[in-house]
């Protein structure tokens, strides 16, 4: 049982190379002890948790961006009476954190592919931790939005690089729920920010907001120590041609040796690619890498000009427009939110993995239409009533569980999956990009575009986008259930593709047959 390959012992993974050891030390020396007939099913275990506590450390750094958003939502009511800072102001701060996030995006990928996964994932959480204090000690409006320039860059880094490495590690029949860790800590953290508003609303406005700001440090000191324990990712590993290394991730988290074995030989055939710079292939695409940019990227974009983000940002101004008036009040109806927003997530990631990426996009996009366009009646036709109050917060959660079901955790599972090992860093920065540039937009214009053509009109619109969405999801986003990375690179043929969704088994006749005389 301890037979050797590359200098690693393939089953007790004794060697002194193993610089992975400290998380799963305890489970794996044993082997040599249990008896042949227990060591698979040891090992499986074993594998499952490692993996499992990987992807939860690897999405501590969504909690800054969930805090973030969340925090910020009731903090400007505080903000803009402290600092007496106008309306155009406010849109300013709150939307800058998107707009300047996508410079961490961008940088992300070539970072990653420098320094490693998680130690981009490192500087992710030290960038925020100064904007975080720079916010909390902000005299005036130019310097508080010098820190949300720092911790957007963080956050940039951190939503860009958290699904990629977690693809990159998570098994094929778990990879759909394990990427969809960082949106749960996303909604995990915006829920801290609605009850850090609530908490600490009774104080007065010139400190209560510096607080709310400043506890956003905390979650990153958890995440240095995280990344003392979580391994590199196998892919990145063999990109710098450190084998050995790789082999001791995959063997954490395969629990066979024969798919040790055949993921390897895998990822080293999908990471042989011409010196082809990765940008000109992404800026000149062949047919199948537009494909896969439309979809990946797509997706993204749909995800926030649908006004998710508006929801999440302006809760307390959609409510006080439908007809509540006391800001702890308006507190306490945002943490609802958010506890609705958290909770269904976790449906999400019941579902990812057996029914399919598709099936619940469709439910999240339908049912986000149904509920923004009840928003924008309830809000046009019964504004200031106890019915209109009660529907219009009826229809925010709605909009929020119906998001969590599906398109919010499932944009960054296909964004981390479709696109090939040599261009996964930086295309799925591009997609953040994307998606943060999105929000940013929308975010930063929200309450002008509001006072044009009121709260209610803001949603119609919103709903009229969601409708288109559910039109992208049939026409450009296949089905990657069950399937492996590299399958699924290879499934992006462009005339396959076309027709629809394609099946594993489909995958078989896209893989070009070697010609004896040739």
């Amino acid at each position: 049982m301890g037979i050797e390959e590359n200098g690693v012992e393939s089953v007790g993974l004794k060697s002194s190379k193993n610089k992975y050891r400290r998380m799963d030390s305890r489970d794996l020396v044993e082997f040599d002890v249990i008896s042949e007939y227990e060591a698979p099913n040891f090992r499986k275990t074993a594998t499952k948790k490692y993996v499992m506590a990987s992807a939860v450390f690897a999405s501590l750094n969504s909690v800054l961006l969930g805090y973030d958003v969340g925090v910020m939502s009731g903090a400007i009511i505080f903000i803009q009476e402290d600092l007496k800072i106008s309306n155009v102001q406010i849109e300013t701060v709150v939307g800058i954190l998107s707009i300047i996030s996508l410079l961490g995006s961008l940088a992300g990928g070539k970072t990653s592919d420098i320094i490693g996964r998680k130690w981009t994932m490192a500087l992710a959480a030290m960038v925020f931790q100064i904007g975080a204090l720079i916010m909390a000690l902000a005299p005036n409006f130019g310097v508080l939005l010098t820190g949300r320039l720092f911790a957007g860059v963080g956050i940039g880094f951190g939503v860009m690089i958290a699904p990629v490495y977690i693809a990159e590690i998570a098994p094929a029949i778990t990879r759909g729920s394990l990427t969809s860790f960082p949106e749960i800590f996303i909604n995990f953290g915006i829920l801290l920010g609605y009850i850090s508003n609530y908490a600490f609303s009774g104080l007065p406005s010139h400190i209560s907001w510096r607080i709310m700001l400043g506890v956003g440090i905390l979650p990153s000191i958890f995440i240095v120590g995280a990344l003392l324990i979580i391994p590199e990712s196998p892919r990145w590993l063999v990109m710098q041609n450190r084998i050995d290394e790789a082999i001791v991730v995959l063997r954490k988290t395969i629990d066979n040796e024969e798919e040790v074995q055949e993921k390897l030989a895998d990822i080293q055939q999908s990471a042989k690619y011409k010196p082809k710079a990765v940008w000109k292939e992404i800026l000149y695409p062949t047919p199948s890498v537009r494909l896969m940019l439309i979809s990946g990227c797509g997706i993204q974009i749909f995800q926030q000009i649908s006004g998710i983000d508006t929801v999440v940002y302006y809760t307390p101004t959609i409510f006080k427009d439908a007809g509540m008036s006391s800001n702890t009040e308006l507190l306490a109806a945002t943490i609802a939110v958010g506890f609705t927003k958290t909770s269904f997530i976790l449906i999400a990631i019941f579902f990812i993995d057996h029914l399919g990426r598709k099936p619940l996009l469709y439910v999240s996009t339908i049912g986000m239409t149904t509920c923004l366009l009840g928003l924008s009646l309830s809000l046009a036709l019964l504004g200031h009533e106890p019915i209109g109050i009660k529907l219009a917060f009826l229809f925010v959660c709605g909009n929020v569980a119906f998001f969590s079901v599906g398109i919010g955790p499932i944009c960054w599972v296909l964004s981390s999956e479709i696109f090939p090992l040599r261009l996964r860093a930086q295309a799925s920065g591009l997609g953040a990009v994307g998606s943060r540039v999105s929000s940013g937009v929308i975010s930063m214009s929200f309450l002008t575009v509001t006072e044009t053509i009121t709260v209610a009109g803001t949603f119609f619109v919103f709903a009229v986008i969601s409708a288109v969405s559910v039109a992208f999801v049939y026409k450009c986003v296949p089905e990657t259930r069950g399937k492996t990375l590299e399958e699924i690179e290879v499934m992006f043929d462009d005339d396959k593709l076309s027709g629809g969704e394609t099946e594993l088994a489909d995958t078989a006749s896209l893989v070009p047959k070697e010609s004896n005389g040739a």
